[in-house]
């Protein structure tokens, strides 16, 4: 303690003594370390539309990264040799290398658990907000550094891309099915799924402002833009669950879904309601995150009494506390296989069709 206690105290001096001859640099490290971000950081945050929203949302993200990057200095990050495909290089900045450390890219090579160890030994220095991206699938390969991030409650951002077997023909080796619920249940960790480009942006705005770790699970192929003009503001994705689309009437069924299904959702709701069949949809991001809101506001969303069915390209187990026990889960239990995502999709019964069929058993009882 005593020599801690000295240390500190010569390294406030020489701040000082910093302080005093370069006052801007030394408040814009203060602020760094202090973890607040530049004042209008988020007026540079991208919009999308019908335009240029219907994009993959790690394409989302490496506009967001690329929109921050002349904001937040301290936003420093890279890949374990997937950059091109995680979308997490900022364009027109020099990479880091053994004689230059004053660069924005980090290539970390094919070491996923040893770039976890660097991104938490970023954060603990302090000053830097520090990314990491890999395919979801490999995950695993840094899971221990994640569950020290979680532990030491460290502000790294994870982005996953390559989220479900919808990635198409790399086949099972490379299609996540059970890691979703494996990153959900580690404590303290924030895992956000955004439905399309819109939710992407509102995913990025709440991670740089979580104090702790957060892992972003993004798609490799192009999901459909929601017109938030006809659904739901995307900020709803704050509260980690809320109804992006409600019936005229009283629901009878809720549909429930994250990422790239929450479309799925939307299709079995259209049809529902053809069939006379009232279905309201909620856009759930982040099941743990939801789960902290306020009994009055879960309810809100999720209505007592009313069946409700979930669907996503996973693991079901993740979702069995959310439909409760005489729910519907609509998801994957068994490895993946290699073919484009779509026809994935139909023969795994991840579909419109299958969510329809479950609504329909629960709604007659």
């Amino acid at each position: 303690v005593a020599r801690g206690a000295e240390a500190e105290s010569q390294h406030s001096e020489l701040f000082a003594g910093f302080q005093s001859k370069y006052e801007k640099e030394a408040n814009e490290l203060t602020r760094r370390f202090a973890r607040e971000l530049p004042k209008g950081w988020q007026d540079v945050l991208p919009s999308f539309s019908h335009d240029n929203g219907s994009i993959a949302t790690r394409a989302a993200s490496g506009a967001v990264i690329n929109s921050l990057a002349s904001v937040i200095p301290e936003l420093i990050g890279g890949s374990a040799d997937l950059s091109g495909s995680t979308n997490t290089v900022v364009k027109g900045a020099e990479s880091v290398t053994r004689s230059d450390h004053a660069a924005r890219n980090i290539h970390f090579g094919v070491r996923e658990h040893a770039m976890g160890g660097v991104l938490n030994g970023m954060a603990l220095h302090g000053g830097l907000i520090p990314y990491g991206g890999t395919f979801l699938i490999f995950s695993d390969y840094m899971r221990p550094s994640i569950r020290l991030a979680a532990m030491m409650r460290q502000h790294v951002i994870y982005v996953f891309t390559h989220d479900s077997i919808g990635l198409g023909e790399d086949g099972p080796t490379h299609q996540p099915v059970e890691h979703l619920t494996a990153l959900r249940v580690i404590p303290g960790l924030m895992v956000l799924r955004p439905s399309d480009a819109g939710e992407t942006v509102e995913a990025w705005r709440l991670a740089l402002q979580h104090p702790g770790p957060v892992a972003l699970v993004l798609t490799r192929q192009k999901v459909p833009f929601i017109d938030r003009t006809e659904f739901a503001a995307a900020s709803g994705l704050a509260k980690g669950g809320y109804i992006l689309a409600d019936s005229d009437g009283a629901a009878a069924v809720v549909l429930i879904a994250s990422g790239s299904e929450v479309q799925i959702a939307l299709d079995a709701s259209a049809q529902l309601s053809d069939g006379g069949v009232n279905a309201r949809v909620v856009s759930m991001p982040s099941i743990e995150l939801f789960a902290t809101q306020d009994e009055v506001y879960r309810t809100s969303v999720l209505p007592d009494g009313v069946p409700r069915v979930a669907v996503e390209a996973g693991h079901t187990m993740s979702w069995a506390s959310v439909v409760g026990q005489n729910g519907r889960i609509v998801g994957v239990e068994r490895f993946g296989a290699s073919a484009p995502f779509d026809r994935i999709y139909q023969e795994f019964g991840v579909t419109a069709g299958s969510v329809v069929e479950a609504a329909k058993q629960l709604v007659e009882g």
